[in-house]
């Protein structure tokens, strides 16, 4: 069985070393739609497989730090870097192009992290997130599945929140992922 929880974010890049010119010279933003597939072996105490309000802390505060924010390749120019920092307080810093597919793929590898450093309460099974699809226009989307983590080549340390992204949070759960402090999902 597989769940699905449907998330958004407005968000800004540009996508280096792409094909198309628009994309790879010119910074642009989308509205995306980010979905989070989860499975398990069984349900929990309350007949689910994960009750989606525990997405509230993690996983949602992790998709919401894109919003209104430039997400940029750590091997974008350093001048352009430097420029758009001074204008905008939002940024994230990448180890890969902030392309649909790379959102895909780190999302699922974060959340694969965030489930496997959760400490559950209610009886659940085995919480794996099995996919994460993102929406980049209405008509495109790119869908990292679980056999795709092996692409992933880079570790929680190389993302990079700016501190106006970090302040917003309700609590500094990336700190805490990175440290692997358990996160504890309390009782329903």
């Amino acid at each position: 069985m597989i769940i699905r929880k449907l998330f958004k974010f407005r968000g800004l890049h540009i996508v280096r070393q792409c094909s198309s010119e628009r994309c790879k010279l010119s910074t642009h933003s989308h509205t995306y739609q980010v979905e989070v597939f989860l499975t398990s072996d069984k349900l929990d105490n309350g007949q689910m497989i994960y009750d989606f309000g525990l997405m509230k802390t993690t996983i949602k505060e992790l998709i919401k730090s894109f919003d209104c924010a430039w997400s940029y390749w750590d091997k974008e120019e350093k001048g352009y870097v430097s420029i758009v920092k001074k204008l905008s307080k939002r940024w994230i810093k990448m180890p890969c192009s902030p392309s649909a597919e790379s959102y895909s793929l780190m999302f699922l590898y974060i959340i694969d992290k965030i489930l496997n450093n959760t400490k559950f309460q209610n009886n659940e099974g085995n919480v794996k997130v099995s996919s994460v699809r993102v929406h980049e226009t209405k008509t495109g989307y790119a869908e990292a599945f679980r056999n795709d983590l092996k692409w992933v080549n880079y570790k929680l340390e190389d993302i990079i929140f700016s501190d106006e992204i970090i302040n917003n949070w309700s609590e500094n759960w990336w700190l805490n992922l990175k440290t692997k402090k358990l996160f504890i999902n309390k009782l329903p």
